[in-house]
């Protein structure tokens, strides 16, 4: 990958183009909410989190580094982070502008590319752990936004989606064994890959609400019975291996891919 001088050069830009390109976007979509200056602040607000959380993660790296899959990742960070920025807008002033279609037009961009980023990775042979974490991190963003979305059309269970990730990770800090890395499984990245998608379905313009409700349900459920599965076979590691605990989580139910 070169020098570390030159490689930390590299993690910082991409950082600061990622979040150079979200301010740019931001001040294409957020135009038509200038009015509104406090409306346009707290969708900026939205945005940011997410994509200062993804250059976080790569500039929080010792040494500082990143590869072509984690530029591909940025860049889905970015449209995420305007993805959250239009939540916002469409949570705040209902539907005005379309901004429920762009939010189901952003999500679903970002949800295909999340197919690119772990294959570029692996083409370019820069896969790494590290890689693998920002793009669960990536996953679990936009599975967080879509929750959110979806909570100002059914209410606020859907949230139930989007925050089964962080209080995993939440429990991991005073649960040890929850860090523990686990064995690779399709069941657990189908499941994964079903909370967007039915996300993305029931905010779909011309869904019905029944419909909408069913297809929530059925992810939420599968995504409880995953979560519980992968705690319920990480408590028995750590008593088949006990002191073998690694320093984070592994990529989970929430988080469909991963490198």
């Amino acid at each position: 990958m070169g020098p570390a001088p030159a490689r930390a050069r590299r993690a910082v830009a991409d950082a600061g183009a990622a979040a150079a390109a979200y301010l740019v976007a931001w001040a294409w979509l957020g135009m038509e909410v200038l009015a509104d200056p406090v409306l346009w602040f707290w969708a900026l607000a939205a945005g940011a989190a997410v994509i200062l959380r993804a250059t976080g993660c790569v500039l929080s790296r010792n040494p500082k580094f990143s590869t072509p899959g984690d530029r591909v990742t940025l860049g889905r960070a970015v449209i995420v982070a305007c993805c959250a920025a239009m939540t916002v807008v469409g949570l705040i002033a209902g539907t005005e502008a379309g901004a429920k279609a762009v939010v189901v037009l952003l999500g679903t961009t970002a949800f295909l590319l999340d197919a690119v980023d772990g294959r570029v990775a692996r083409f370019t042979g820069s896969a790494t752990a590290e890689g693998s974490r920002l793009d669960s991190d990536t996953d679990a963003a936009l599975v967080l936004v879509l929750s959110c979305a979806a909570a100002g059309t059914f209410g606020p269970w859907p949230l139930g989606i989007g925050l089964m990730y962080y209080a995993f990770l939440a429990a991991a800090c005073f649960r040890p064994s929850l860090k523990t890395p686990l064995r690779s499984s399709t069941v657990r990245k189908l499941i994964g890959a079903a909370q967007p998608a039915a996300l993305l379905f029931a905010l779909l313009p011309g869904v019905p609400q029944w419909l909408g409700i069913v297809v929530l349900g059925a992810a939420l459920g599968l995504l409880a019975y995953s979560f519980g599965r992968d705690a319920v076979e990480l408590e028995r590691l750590r008593r088949a291996n006990p002191g073998v605990v690694s320093g984070s989580p592994a990529p989970c139910a929430g988080t469909p891919a991963g490198r």
